[in-house]
């Protein structure tokens, strides 16, 4: 089989692997983006489609101010409307923050998600690492990232690749206690849709140092539209927004996302559907003598068994079994031998369960 060198940086990038390997993109069952299989909420597609029908949507500009959008986010996480920031996704605004607060010295721990030493760098911050055990389930140990010389530290609750959630209460004594050394904390929230029950929207009031990074599109299944958000403190939800372009959200995506959020019953079915498929795939995983870890995402962290060489298993998969797995090699600090599944339908779970059983015994690790 060829190789891909190296992996695909993100997951979801079905063209550059069906084109690789030969096969139809159509075919190809991705379990490497961690995206809600059901797809989105009903009322976003009528939605757009209202919004395409009218003329106005493409002759006027979106609302600047991003109001509505506003409004909708508030009312989803309990927030003032104040204290939001918009943008086109994460990345914009860790980096409007990095220039806002002037931050020359990150904290990170690893592993974490590829695009964050990217920001760091664009930005000119010197990076410094913090690894992980997967020994001790990727626990965050307050005292030994606050140690050390740095003016923020950047975090992820719950974490990528792992999906390790923390409880909100050991996250906030992190946080009180890097206030004391006037050091910042970033925490991106992108899954915390599956557990909003230890999310720190809330807590940016009482923390002055915290800003929070969470996501609409995953958990409601829709990427293609873009749209992210960051709560902080009113003075740094102004100076987030002057720093970022004018109009980062097109009215299609704002239209949307407010369509999305208003949806209530859909975010509750969300998370109970993807906890039962979870456990299920997980317990699957774990039965064919699998590594996995906790996670409360819409995603499992597995290792292989030592001498499972993890190119021609990840390759495997795809030629004979036309399954996408997300290649963890380029995960700063994880130990080889690491793939991602995304959680996706209670059937597709199975069939991703029986191709790794199949794959397994076709490359079996060598016997000690």
């Amino acid at each position: 089989m060829s190789r891909i060198e190296p992996y695909p940086v993100h997951g979801g990038q079905l063209r550059q692997i069906a084109e690789q390997y030969g096969v139809p993109v159509s075919q190809l069952l991705d379990f490497s983006a961690n995206i809600n299989p059901d797809g989105p909420p009903p009322a976003v597609i009528s939605t757009l489609r209202k919004a395409v029908d009218d003329p106005s949507t493409f002759a006027e500009y979106p609302d600047l101010q991003q109001t509505e959008l506003k409004q909708a986010i508030s009312r989803y996480a309990g927030v003032n409307e104040q204290n939001i920031t918009v943008a086109n996704g994460f990345v914009p605004l860790l980096e409007a923050a990095l220039r806002v607060l002037s931050i020359k010295h990150c904290r990170m721990p690893v592993p974490a998600f590829v695009e964050y030493r990217k920001a760091l760098v664009r930005c000119g911050v010197e990076v410094s690492t913090l690894g992980l055990s997967p020994n001790s389930g990727f626990r965050y140990i307050p005292k030994e990232i606050v140690a050390g010389s740095h003016d923020a530290i950047l975090l992820a609750n719950p974490q990528n690749p792992s999906g390790v959630c923390h409880d909100g209460a050991i996250m906030r004594d992190l946080i009180a206690q890097a206030a004391k050394d006037k050091t910042y904390v970033l925490v991106d929230e992108a899954f915390v849709d599956y557990v909003p029950e230890h999310s720190l929207s809330k807590d940016t009031k009482r923390f002055p140092n915290l800003i929070v990074f969470r996501s609409v599109t995953k958990f409601h299944g829709i990427p293609g539209l873009r749209v992210a958000y960051a709560i902080s403190n009113l003075g740094l939800s102004s100076s987030l927004a002057e720093t970022l372009p004018p109009w980062p959200i097109t009215t299609l995506a704002a239209r949307g996302v407010i369509a999305a959020l208003d949806d209530k019953l859909y975010a509750v079915r969300a998370r109970a559907a993807n906890a039962e498929r979870r456990n299920g795939l997980q317990h699957g995983l774990t039965e064919l003598g699998l590594i996995t870890y906790p996670s409360a995402a819409n995603f499992i962290l597995f290792q292989l068994p030592s001498g499972v060489e993890l190119i021609s298993f990840w390759e495997r998969l795809i030629v004979k079994h036309r399954i996408v797995l997300r290649a963890c090699t380029n995960y700063e600090g994880l130990p080889d031998g690491h793939l991602r599944a995304a959680v996706r339908t209670e059937q597709e779970n199975m069939r991703l369960t029986k191709a790794v059983a199949e794959s397994l015994s076709h490359h079996p690790a060598p016997s000690l």
